[in-house]
Parts: C-alpha cells; structure tokens; sequence
C-alpha cells in the first residue's frame, strides 16, 4: 500500500504538468482583486454640492466655473477643523424670485437659512459614471456605499462554508466550475440590472461564489505538489492578487462608465469556465472518496507529461493526510495551549482584513489622483512575498509574522500626523504600512495551517478564516464613517488594532 506522497516522488513534486496548472490557475486571482477592491472606481464618491436647476441654468448664460456656482449653492461648514463647502445642505433661496446678475461676488448669502440638498446633486467627476454618481449615493445614503463592500463580504462567508462543503461532497473541479458559471450570471447581471437593490443581492451572490471557487483552487494547487513546495506555490497563488491590483487602475482610467468596467471585471471568468476540460481532479480528493483507479490514472498522466514514468507498481493509494471527520469546536478550546492560538488567529485574520481592506479603500478618499496612487499602494505588495519566503525559513514564523504587524500598525498611526503638505513622506510611510499588513495578511493563511495537528487542521482553518469575511464586512463602515468624522481617524483605529495583535503574538 503506497500513499500519494510516494506517487509524487515519483512523478514530480513540481514539475512541467504542476507547473501548467499553476499557470493557469493563478490567473484567477487576477480578477478576483477587480471583484474585492472594485469598489475603489466603481464606487467613487466625487466633489458634490446640492443642485439647484435655476444656478446651473445661470451658469450656463453667465459663464460662471462650477465653484462660482458652488459659492451660491452650498454654504461654508467646519469640517475637521476646515472650512469648506457643504455637499449635504444649500441655501434657502428661491432664486426664481431673487435678483441674481453675473457677477456673484457682490451677493451677501452668509446670513442666509439653510437646508438640505432638495434638488439632487452636482458631481465634479470629469464624465466619469461610478454608482455613487448614478444613483446619488451621498449624505445620508451614503452608507449605502458601505453595504455594497460589506454583502460582498457576507457572500464570501456563506461561500466559504457552502463551497467548502462541495469540494469535499463533488470534488475540486466540479465546485469551480460552478463558481465561474454563477460569477459570469451575477457579473454580467450587476452591470445590467437598473436599481440598486438589486446589485446588492447580486454582489452578495458574487461573493458567495467568488471566494468558494478561489479556495477550492486554492486548495486544489497545494494538493498536487511535493510538501516542500505548497507553502511557495499558496504564496505565490497570492501575489497573483496583487498583479490584479496593478492592472485594475489601468482599466478603470480606460473605462470611464462602472458597468463596463464591471463587464470587464467579469469576462475573464467565461474563459475559466474552458478550464474544468484541461486541468484534473486532484487525485488527493479522489483517494479520500475511494476511488483510487481514478487517481492513478490522473497521477500517470501527470507523469507522462512530466516525462516521467512510474517504476512501482502502485494498486492501492492512501492519503497520508486525511483528517478524520470526528473533530469538533470544542476540539479547537479543550486545552489551554490550543485556546491561546485559536482566539489569536481569530483576532489576526480579524485585524488583517479590516486593515488591509480599509488601506486599499482608503485610496479612494484621500483626495489626490486615484489611479497613481492606487497603483503606487498595488506595486509595493510583491515585496511582501518575497520577504516572507527569504525570511520564514531563515528565522521562523513568529518574529517576521509579529514584525509585520507592528510595522503596519506605526505606518498607519504615522501617517495619520503626517501633514498634507509633506505628500511624499506622507506616502512612503503609508506604503510601509501596506507592505507590512499584505506580509501579516499573506502569513496567517499557512500559519493557521501550521498551528493545529492534522486532525482539526480544516476545522480550525475554517473556523479562524471566517473572521476575516467579518472583518471586510466591518471594514468599510469603520472606514467611511470614521473618515467623515477626521479624514485620518481610521488609521488610528487601524494602528491600535495591530499594536493590539503584537502583542499577542509577542
């Protein structure tokens, strides 16, 4: 009786048919990224003010620029600590019945009553089309906004589980094969359907199927290589992410309208659909459903391509990593050793998901040129993967693991005192800062791995994981709503959130 182990040893444990899998299945992290920070372009909010029809008509006739007209339509508020136009309220005039000339300046409006926008919303958005603009998600919608990241997020945990379920129940291949069909429906149907509600409901679906299908390959990658090389190949599965991040600020400057990039975002995954006929079953999966003629008969194709032939004669296979199905919840608290590493892996994927979310979205805020700096942010991710594949073996998990968060959690608290005016200290200590979450981030998948012994490994993963569909759904309303209050309180929220997980780890 021979395990797959011995199988690969054989075959390859990384050779020229893993290699192709790898190839192409990596290529599905690269439009994940467009479905998980989308929301960067296809949600950005604008400079807005009230509208009111009569001053966009007198603009028109005197020539007035839009911050002429803006001065008749929005009063001054203090905004942390700055005086600038409202986007929310307006002046009570009627100006249909107000003796109004071309020259603005000589009108005295500042004891003038004020109310709310009743007339809907100017937007200074150079043509661009995002959903916010379209449906006039602002002011007291606009946590509307918040909820289009966040049911992204409810569907990434019910996927989680549902999907989880299905690889183990039907197998790898078939799970994603369904993830892709239902990721082209619900894509195609978010750029199409008319009213907002509805892409809610299918953001949700989106996500359900999204992250399912991401894991069961994911899952599938570690699978069909040697051991020695599942901890490179799930890194580097990851840092196909971020290859993602740097072309997603390039389409979105080409497409102007949020539902085409939508259908952009989408395409890629119709082509996934082809490669259920080109990429095996993991014959792992296979062995652990009893059918191992079936598993031997991928494994020797594997080694054909390989250009490898098998030497033993192998009827039997066992899975020398099959857990048993008799774990439970409790398993994950019953000593106290295993309680202290359950509740912080919770906490860390918890932590590393708001932050490095809530950095990402952060892009989208701050006021500079949206594309430049969400593409500087994106570039300083592939680092993260080199240092933790020099680093891990050299000195360990926990201190690269730890110094990762603490760096990440001063950059954010840094950045936060940084005045405006020093922009590009500002923004080398806010890259640090997401060089170090993105490290914290990409480690805690396979030291939650690590951690736990063979036989609650896929419970505590689960378990642990599902707090990181918490943390995005928490993400966006820390962010958007704290960043109302002071452009600059989420970072500190987000700081003390790493401190805090320093020391637990330390």
């Amino acid at each position: 009786m021979a395990t797959f182990d011995d199988l690969l040893e054989e075959v390859g444990s990384f050779g020229r048919c893993q290699k192709r899998i790898f190839a192409m299945l990596c290529l599905l992290s690269v439009p994940f990224s467009g479905v998980y920070v989308g929301i960067v372009f296809q949600g950005f909010t604008p400079d807005h003010w009230c509208r009111d029809s009569v001053l966009v008509e007198r603009r028109q006739d005197c020539g007035w620029s839009l911050e002429e007209s803006r001065r008749l339509t929005a009063p001054l508020v203090n905004t942390s600590g700055v005086l600038q136009r409202s986007s929310c309220d307006q002046y009570e005039v009627d100006w249909n019945t107000t003796e109004l000339s071309c020259d603005p300046e000589k009108l005295d409006l500042s004891r003038v009553a004020v109310t709310t926008c009743k007339d809907g919303w100017e937007y200074n958005y150079e043509g661009r089309k995002s959903f916010v603009t379209e449906f006039n998600l602002v002011c007291s919608d606009g946590w509307l906004v918040d909820m289009y990241q966040s049911t992204l997020n409810v569907g990434f945990l019910v996927g989680s589980f549902a999907f989880g379920y299905f690889a183990d129940r039907f197998g790898r291949m078939k799970s994603f094969l369904l993830s892709n069909v239902i990721n082209v429906v619900a894509g195609i149907a978010m750029a199409v359907v008319p009213d907002f509600i509805s892409i809610l409901v299918l953001r949700t679906i989106y996500g359900f199927s999204i992250k399912g299908g991401w894991m069961a390959i994911y899952v599938l990658l570690t699978e069909i290589v040697g051991v020695k090389y599942r901890r490179t190949v799930g890194i580097l599965y990851q840092m196909f992410f971020s290859i993602g991040l740097l072309i997603l600020p390039l389409l979105a400057y080409f497409i102007t309208d949020w539902r085409w990039l939508q259908v952009a975002i989408t395409a890629p995954f119709a082509l996934y659909i082809a490669y259920y006929w080109f990429i095996p079953e993991s014959p792992r999966w296979l062995i652990s459903q009893n059918n191992s003629s079936k598993a031997l008969e991928i494994t020797k194709a594997i080694a054909k391509e390989n250009g490898k032939k098998l030497s033993l004669n192998f009827e039997i296979l066992t899975d020398d990593e099959a857990e048993s199905t008799s774990a439970s919840l409790l398993d994950l608290i019953r000593t106290p050793n295993m309680r202290k590493h359950t509740f912080i892996l919770m906490f860390n994927w918890f932590t590393s998901a708001v932050v490095y979310q809530g950095l990402i979205m952060r892009v989208g805020i701050t006021g500079g040129n949206v594309y430049i700096d969400f593409l500087i942010s994106g570039l300083v991710e592939f680092p993260a993967a080199f240092l933790i594949l020099l680093t891990i073996e050299r000195i360990g998990r926990r201190l690269p693991f730890a110094s990762a968060n603490i760096l990440a959690g001063v950059s954010c608290i840094v950045t936060a005192f940084i005045p405006d005016s020093m922009f590009w200290l500002k923004t080398t200590v806010a890259c640090i800062g997401r060089l170090g979450i993105t490290m914290a981030f990409e480690m805690v998948v396979f030291v939650n791995t690590e951690l736990y012994p063979t036989r609650v490994r896929n419970l505590g993963v689960s378990v642990c994981s599902t707090l990181c569909d918490v943390g995005g759904i928490v993400s966006p309303f820390l962010l958007y709503r704290l960043a109302s209050i002071w452009l600059e309180l989420p970072l500190i929220i987000f700081g003390r959130f790493l401190i805090l997980m320093f020391h637990c780890l330390c």
